[in-house]
């Protein structure tokens, strides 16, 4: 596309809800609210957040090309001592969804300063939206596949028309998942910012399901399923831009929320199992000490500190210290020493996460 695309305002004229996509609706929010129930059944949700919000950010990261580990990853979430340059990015991408969880909890609603927002945080930077032409998006092979709006007024005037479809229900009936669709493909139209316009638009579609009530807390990430079919993702948006093809695309996020909800679902059964499993073993063999909270703290995170026993159980630092070395003794943790900190590694949980969220 060797010239400018300027999509048109929202709402759409047309009504994109086909017989196909009305099925795939009922279909994606059976499983959305089975993963609803599912996230509910553990009674510290900040168990899951963290764990498949990191993944997230990981995967997203990792469709722009910005790669690190598993294991580089949760210890960056704990200590940003001796870390990559990737992985602080993929770390930020973490808080700008944070950022924006809180601002959606806070106003109910999602506004165009709270989008510019998450994207300062994720980019580090505060150029906001973009002011100066020049702005394409290329192949592999150097080419120009999209030229994004140029004017600074219309963008300013989309992204105004998109805060407006994003928090005024009356502009239309689509039902809420259809509708994030479409705001997502209008976002990486527009194509806002300088850069990090894909990580954002992957953080405002978690962040419309839990505006619409789908969800309570940021669970379910299209990032995954966008790498496994990611030429389709690309290929399908261009599509809609120059045939006006809705159908494909709909489906296809459609189809994205069902699967990954679903394999959320089973990640969260097996994290309840381990979770179990080490409650029984914990209550055997260290009764003296076991507590739901130290339980709770050794699933909040793969990675374990003594800081983290000395600030929530209340407790000196070297009780704190006997505690895990008792745990890791029995092999229900495992120690590592990185720099002056030493952690206690969750061995079971890390990989049920690695293994659980690489599907």
């Amino acid at each position: 596309m060797d010239h400018e695309y300027i999509p048109s305002p929202l709402p759409l004229t047309d009504d994109v809800e086909s017989k196909p996509i009305l099925k795939q609706i009922v279909r994606a929010n059976r499983a959305l609210a089975e993963l609803k129930g599912a996230a509910r059944s553990i009674p510290n949700q900040s168990i899951l957040i963290n764990a498949l919000s990191l993944q997230e950010a990981k995967d997203s990261s990792e469709i722009e090309n910005v790669l690190t580990t598993h294991d580089e990853l949760y210890r960056a979430s704990v200590s940003t001592e001796n870390i990559s340059r990737e992985a602080k990015e993929v770390q930020r991408y973490r808080e700008a969804l944070f950022l924006g969880f809180e601002l959606i909890t806070e106003h109910e609603l999602l506004l165009k300063r709270h989008i510019v927002q998450i994207q300062q945080k994720l980019e580090d930077n505060d150029a906001g939206l973009r002011t100066q032409n020049g702005t394409v998006l290329k192949n592999t092979h150097g080419e120009v596949v999209y030229m994004p709006p140029q004017n600074h007024q219309d963008i300013q005037n989309l992204m105004d028309n998109l805060e407006q479809y994003i928090n005024d229900d009356t502009l239309d009936d689509f039902d809420p998942l259809v509708k994030m669709a479409i705001i997502h493909y209008q976002f990486e139209s527009i194509h806002p910012f300088y850069d990090g316009n894909g990580r954002t638009g992957r953080i405002i579609n978690i962040l419309h399901l839990i505006l619409n009530g789908l969800l309570d807390v940021p669970v379910l990430y299209l990032s995954s399923y966008i790498i496994e079919f990611k030429h389709e993702y690309y290929a399908l948006l261009n599509r809609v831009r120059t045939e006006g093809v809705w159908e494909e695309w709909i489906m296809f996020i459609l189809k994205g929320v069902e699967q990954t909800a679903q394999q959320s679902i089973k990640l969260i059964e097996e994290i309840i199992k381990l979770m179990g499993e080490t409650k029984a073993s914990m209550k055997e063999n260290f009764p003296k000490f076991y507590s739901k909270d130290l339980l709770e703290i050794l699933f909040k995170h793969p990675y374990t500190k003594i800081s983290f026993l000395i600030d929530e159980l209340g407790i000196t630092r070297k009780t704190a210290t006997n505690y895990l070395k008792e745990l890791e003794s029995y092999g229900l943790l495992e120690s590592m020493k990185i720099g002056r900190e030493i952690y206690f590694i969750n061995s079971k949980l890390f990989k049920l996460l690695q293994v659980g969220m690489s599907r």
